[in-house]
């Protein structure tokens, strides 16, 4: 918890013992489903719980803002963000029941009661959100193209509805047809640590 309590002084206690149980949560998980790579997993908070909160440093949302987590696998971006903004809605689906199952026990045992865990593909949620997040999950293009749908236009935050995806390495490519509305943050910038050299947050208003 040392860096995201130097990242985030102003969390709460709750929210602190909440983030605290996920570095005991997410290992336990991990000997039964292979959420993470043994050798990542050492890494939890630097690699991807402090990764997900990347996208709180980026824009803090306005209370009640329902977010879409899309291929969320066991929990990430939602839950570190469903800890930070407990005013906010959290949906969060994957296509794979099991790793669907890991993220509703988690937000269970940490008692978050703003998350809904749904096993559901993309191309199956139909509903609308303020803002669409994910983390790696697939070409920046076909992920516009899938979740263009399910971001509303009744704009309560200071940037316009859309969607904030976190990659990593050379976007060149991948951001080039965007490169008109696309905004890019270096995540070094936010968090001046090496393994957050080469990790971008992009957002695109829809």
């Amino acid at each position: 918890m040392e860096l995201i309590t130097k990242f985030f002084p102003d969390i709460t206690d709750v929210q602190a013992q909440q983030l605290a149980a996920l570095e005991h949560l997410y290992p336990e998980w991990n000997e039964k489903i292979n959420l993470i790579s043994r050798k990542d997993i050492v890494h939890l908070e630097e690699h991807h719980l402090l990764h997900s909160l990347s996208i709180a440093r980026f824009l803090r949302f306005t209370d009640n803002t329902h977010l879409l987590d899309i291929g969320t696998g066991g929990g990430f971006p939602g839950i570190p963000l469903a800890i930070l903004f407990p005013k906010c809605r959290f949906t969060l689906i994957d296509g794979i029941g099991k790793k669907i199952k890991v993220a509703q026990d988690i937000a269970s045992q940490i008692h978050l009661t703003n998350v809904e865990c749904l096993q559901l593909r993309a191309e199956e949620e139909k509903r609308t959100f303020d803002f669409v997040v994910s983390r790696a999950v697939m070409p920046l293009n076909d992920l516009v193209k899938l979740v263009r749908k399910n971001v509303h236009h009744n704009h309560k935050n200071a940037l316009p509805n859309g969607l904030i995806t976190l990659k990593g390495g050379n976007i060149d490519s991948e951001i080039h047809r965007f490169r008109n509305i696309a905004e890019v943050t270096h995540l070094n910038t936010f968090f001046p640590l090496e393994w957050y050299k080469e990790k971008h947050l992009i957002y695109l208003p829809l």
